[in-house]
């Protein structure tokens, strides 16, 4: 299966990493409650083997819910500043299990690296420390979307297959 051509995968992939960073950091910083809707299902497998992978300043997280529920209970109220993000087509013809491959020239049909770095404040006191932060991404399209092969409301587009989080010195 051939993928999309190169100027369709640069934009759909800018697209997708730029309305990604956007409504991830806020949801990290407003809305906390919705931060497992951003990772595939749990039950998304190859096999025996797990496919999602999140690791938040070395401790590996399970799931979406889980890390939901650590920042709900154990992370201070933050505000992140994003610096800059950079985005690259890892997988072309990646098609989500349950799904059927969209048309090549979509370009939806792909794995999306993007690596995000800036600064992060957790809690609002005067003694919070700004830190800088970089954080790395591998999205993949959501089965649910895919499958649908049409754009349904509130459901996302990308979702996070490997999240890999650093506080920086």
């Amino acid at each position: 299966m051939a993928g999309p051509d190169h100027i369709t995968g640069i934009k759909v992939s800018t697209n997708a990493a730029q309305h990604f960073v956007d409504s991830y950091y806020l949801a990290l910083d407003k809305h906390r409650e919705t931060l497992a809707s951003f990772y595939i299902p749990q039950a998304t497998m190859c096999g025996d083997k797990r496919l999602l992978s999140i690791s938040f300043n070395g401790n590996q997280l399970p799931n979406g819910p889980a890390l939901q529920k650590m920042f709900e209970d154990q992370i201070p109220q933050s505000h992140h500043e994003v610096q800059c993000y950079d985005c690259h087509v890892v997988n072309p013809n990646y098609v989500a299990d349950g799904a059927e491959a969209w048309p090549a020239k979509t370009g939806k049909n792909m794995t999306i690296l993007v690596a995000v770095s800036g600064y992060v404040k957790y809690g609002n006191t005067k003694e919070a420390k700004t830190r800088g932060f970089s954080e790395s991404f591998l999205l993949v399209p959501n089965p649910v979307a895919a499958a649908s092969k049409q754009r349904l409301k509130n459901v996302k587009e990308w979702l996070i297959q490997t999240q890999n989080f650093r506080i920086v010195v």
